[in-house]
């Protein structure tokens, strides 16, 4: 296999690979690292016991990323105030994925969804990764991971019951998130307390993620009324030269709000009958480097 051949078949997997590595680590930079050692390790491969590319690619990345799941979760033991997964851009321009498809993102790639897949095993959730998120049968799963199928299944079985009974239940209709997500910009921007009430659930909650490195809550908001002072107190207090732009992260619309033209947060809404439910604010700037504008 030429140099040239080995380089094309790595990138026409690659972003399937990062897909992976996405979901098993939450973090782009991470997912990132992890493709690149996989493609060392692709470099390095005796190709010609290679029989399936995909296969032994998803495998490597899939072993890399355990390893890599393991040092961050020790890392995370340490991390200021609530976590959220680094936001990933899905913006699928004129080629939006239908409902059905938008489902599977919605369970396997949204904050809400990976923040209950940080609770999992690295075991179990490379497992529900490669099933749920890829489709892959459970004698594949157990050859990539050296284990036997029937415990795979155990696992399998395990990590979708526990994301079943973890995972917040939203609407996932994107018309409707965009909707209100251009409501809320309105009342939030304007202080407009009355008018973020009317969009709020009465239990909605605010979460955000600063790591300590940035003006957030270091506790979950919890309450319409609560949320809404927050965010009319957040608006009194932003400067000249903040703006916004719309772009899908984890399969939904969001917020990207700009300081100067820098990122400075992002927003996203996760809504139940009608109402916002959850916001997520994600203003730890090791998480937005990834977001500047083109």
């Amino acid at each position: 296999m030429s140099t040239d051949t080995v380089t094309d078949v790595f990138e026409e997997h690659r972003p399937v690979l990062l897909e992976v590595a996405y979901r098993m680590l939450g973090r782009v930079a991470d997912a990132e690292d992890v493709v690149q050692e996989a493609w060392l390790r692709w470099t390095s491969a005796d190709r010609a016991e290679v029989r399936d590319p995909r296969g032994f690619l998803v495998r490597v990345t899939t072993r890399l990323a355990i390893d890599r799941l393991r040092q961050v979760k020790a890392r995370n033991e340490e991390y200021i105030g609530p976590w959220l997964p680094e936001p990933y851009v899905t913006d699928f321009g004129e080629t939006a994925p239908d409902t059905a498809e938008r489902a599977v993102l919605a369970d396997t790639v949204s904050l809400a969804v990976l923040v209950v897949l940080e609770s999992l095993s690295p075991l179990e959730r490379a497992v529900f990764v490669l099933r749920e998120a890829f489709g892959y049968p459970f004698a594949d799963i157990a050859a990539m991971l050296d284990r036997g199928e029937p415990a795979v299944r155990q696992l399998a079985g395990r990590a979708r019951r526990h994301v079943d009974d973890r995972r917040p239940r939203y609407d996932v209709d994107p018309l409707e998130r965009r909707d209100l997500t251009e409501r809320f910009l309105a009342a939030a921007t304007d202080g407009d307390l009355a008018g973020l009430m009317s969009l709020l659930a009465p239990d909605a909650r605010l979460v955000g993620d600063s790591g300590g490195k940035s003006r957030a809550p270091l506790r979950i908001v919890e309450s319409a009324e609560k949320v809404g002072r927050f965010l009319v107190g957040a608006a009194e207090r932003s400067g000249p030269g903040e703006s916004f732009r719309f772009l899908e992260v984890n399969g939904g619309p969001a917020l990207l709000a700009l300081d100067d033209g820098k990122p400075d947060a992002v927003f996203q809404l996760e809504i139940l009958d009608g109402r916002i439910q959850s916001i997520y604010v994600i203003r730890n700037p090791d998480k937005l480097r990834s977001l500047n504008p083109d």
